[in-house]
């Protein structure tokens, strides 16, 4: 889809297309990706896209000034992301809640927040640290290496470490890892704030991008469902136990680039939800082959 995309584009393959893609596919490939931890679980988080817009808003005026006042910015970014991961946490592990209802009304106090940081649009952000994390080295744009890195130094020791892999037990059934000795506690609980942090990072690179802020609840909402739609699309079960964040990412970059293919050939704007729909049926039927192939679905988890 992307070869495709590249051959229609007018401008051809050129370092600037693929900054450009590579920025907008990477943030929704992060929101995805902290979408993907709860849902291993067996569970939801509402609040990603929240999360989101209230580190972006933060970024917007923190993220400025000397280089120790940007890290410290960073910081506190990655910081609130870990906050809010930490209750979603509490209320679903420690109030034993729905992850459903708990997140949903989460996002709702995440988004409030972020109207008391950023009444207004705007924001100050540094022009150098900006344009340094939204370019590219040696012709490979910098958001992907932060992926690549995000991939090497979070997922792949988290996924093999034993609470990386209670959070597989926990959602294949939780019941049965508690009865095996697997922390579910720990394991939620740390679902749950890596999703925050995931999201935070993805707020950062919002803010990078267009180095202005702005507390909308239609974005947190749009970045919210796509992130679901990524994860489907991806080969995480919403049951949870199956997929990883892996697959989740490639979803992600699937999604974006339906919206550029129907871009260079001007298509309708309205034609892009339409086609997400169906790409997102599609991947939901073929994940539910296994299930309707056989007559007794305790089967499909032998």
């Amino acid at each position: 889809m992307f070869g495709l995309y590249l051959a229609l584009q007018p401008h051809g393959i050129h370092t600037d297309v693929l900054i450009t893609a590579s920025n907008k596919g990477v943030l929704l490939a992060l929101v995805a990706a902290a979408q993907t931890l709860p849902v291993l679980t067996g569970g939801i988080d509402l609040s990603v896209g929240a999360i989101v817009v209230l580190s972006n808003c933060v970024a917007s005026v923190l993220v400025s000034g000397s280089g120790l006042q940007i890290g410290f910015g960073v910081l506190a970014v990655l910081g609130s992301g870990l906050v809010a991961g930490l209750f979603n946490a509490l209320a679903v592990v420690v109030g034993r809640l729905q992850p459903i209802i708990a997140t949903l009304a989460t996002s709702t106090m995440f988004y409030g927040v972020s109207l008391l940081v950023r009444p207004n649009p705007g924001g100050n952000v540094d022009d150098d640290f900006a344009s340094a994390m939204t370019g590219a080295v040696f012709g490979v744009p910098v958001s992907m290496l932060v992926l690549a890195t995000v991939l090497v130094l979070l997922w792949m020791p988290f996924r093999r470490s034993l609470t990386g892999r209670g959070v597989y037990a926990v959602g294949s059934a939780e019941a049965s890892a508690y009865m095996s000795g697997v922390k579910v506690v720990r394991s939620k609980l740390a679902a749950y704030v890596g999703s925050g942090l995931l999201a935070s990072l993805a707020g950062l690179l919002l803010t990078l991008i267009a180095e202005s802020a702005q507390a909308s609840a239609i974005q947190a909402g749009d970045l919210t469902l796509n992130s679901i739609a990524a994860v489907v699309i991806g080969g995480t079960s919403l049951f949870g136990g199956v997929g990883g964040i892996v697959g989740s990412i490639l979803g992600a970059f699937i999604l974006r680039t339906i919206g550029d293919l129907l871009f260079v050939l001007s298509a309708s704007p309205l034609w892009q939800p339409l086609f997400q729909g169906l790409i997102l049926l599609v991947a939901v039927s073929f994940g539910a082959l296994p299930m309707l192939r056989t007559r007794n679905r305790l089967e499909t988890y032998r």
